[in-house]
């Protein structure tokens, strides 16, 4: 799209995938595009924001598509949020939310503790670690070498919890295929690394991080159940955040977790996150009505299952290790 660009460029991208849950039920866009996507706002030049979004709305109300988009983990801190509010206003519409929340965030200048009961913790784990034996943190971003660490990644993550409930990535062959181009594709770009914690040369925690700009996203973490009660997922996170930092080029760091994960126990900064459906033609639609109702009940249910989850007697311990700290979701 260039649209009020001279010359010509790219000034917006956003992937939208169509969707159908039932046969007879109304298709709608889901602007997570895919099973390990973690944010759903458009990339767009901040320079050309207000004309992008009014034209990514138009172009989708003028087509064949639906006109229905489901916003998981909207970014309403982004500046597209403001200019898709106001498009939407033309027309009499106004986003549905779903869910709010708040997802940790780093900077070079803010939201490192630096104190507190989970910084004592994490020196106390890491001490107790060190006297294992030799600890390292490696962080290579060097096409091949990101290649081999995500391998290490896959093979943890799938001897761990997640490989015995099926959902880790070496559980579907065709994931696997298409995160192995993806992490490729970015490692050849110098946008994809993974962070290594060794003992004795022996990797315990992998951390996938992408780049972009200036920001990190810590991606996907596992670590090696063995070695849970010293936390190592915690202690890579924020040994990685000090390496990130420590050198010019990164200045934030994404967490792509909710509020409730281990990082929002040693990083103060948060992002505002919403779960947002939308209708981008004039007139309100019976088919938006239904998934209105549809995804109002679906998290209605959710959140009446993570009560009772919550629940001492129903609870189960330890059920994602490794952390010593409440899980991320993107663990």
């Amino acid at each position: 799209m260039g649209g009020g660009a001279t010359p010509a460029r790219l000034v917006g991208l956003w992937a939208l995938q169509l969707r159908r849950i039932a046969p007879f039920w109304p298709a709608h866009l889901e602007a997570l595009p895919y099973d390990y996507a973690f944010l759903s706002s458009p990339v767009v030049d901040p320079a050309f924001v207000t004309e992008v979004m009014p034209a990514f709305l138009a172009e989708v109300a003028s087509s064949k598509l639906p006109g229905i988009i489901s916003l998981g983990q909207f970014d309403t801190d982004c500046p597209s949020h403001g200019p898709m509010i106001a498009a939407l206003a033309v027309h009499g519409q106004r986003p549905v939310i779903l869910e709010a929340s708040e997802r940790p965030v780093v900077t070079r200048a803010f939201g490192v503790k630096k104190s507190g009961s989970t910084r004592k913790k994490l020196r106390q784990d890491w001490n107790r670690l060190s006297a294992t034996g030799s600890v390292e943190v490696v962080n290579d971003r060097t096409a091949g070498q990101v290649r081999e660490a995500f391998e290490s990644f896959l093979a943890l993550e799938a001897a761990g919890w997640k490989g015995a409930r099926g959902t880790a990535v070496l559980s579907n062959l065709d994931h696997a295929a298409f995160v192995r181009r993806l992490i490729g594709t970015l490692a050849d770009q110098q946008n994809a690394s993974v962070a290594l914690l060794r003992v004795d040369g022996r990797v315990i925690a992998a951390q996938v991080l992408l780049y972009c700009g200036t920001t990190a996203d810590t991606w996907k973490i596992a670590y090696d159940p063995a070695f849970a009660r010293y936390s190592p997922g915690a202690l890579l996170v924020d040994k990685a955040t000090e390496g990130l930092f420590a050198v010019p080029g990164i200045e934030s760091i994404n967490s792509c977790s909710d509020g409730s994960g281990f990082m929002a126990q040693f990083w103060a900064g948060r992002r505002s996150m919403a779960d947002l459906l939308i209708n981008v033609t004039p007139r309100n639609s019976l088919a938006f009505a239904l998934e209105t109702a549809r995804r109002r009940a679906y998290y209605r249910l959710r959140a009446l299952r993570n009560q009772l989850r919550s629940r001492k007697w129903l609870s189960r311990p330890n059920s994602k290790p490794g952390s010593g700290m409440p899980p991320a979701s993107n663990e």
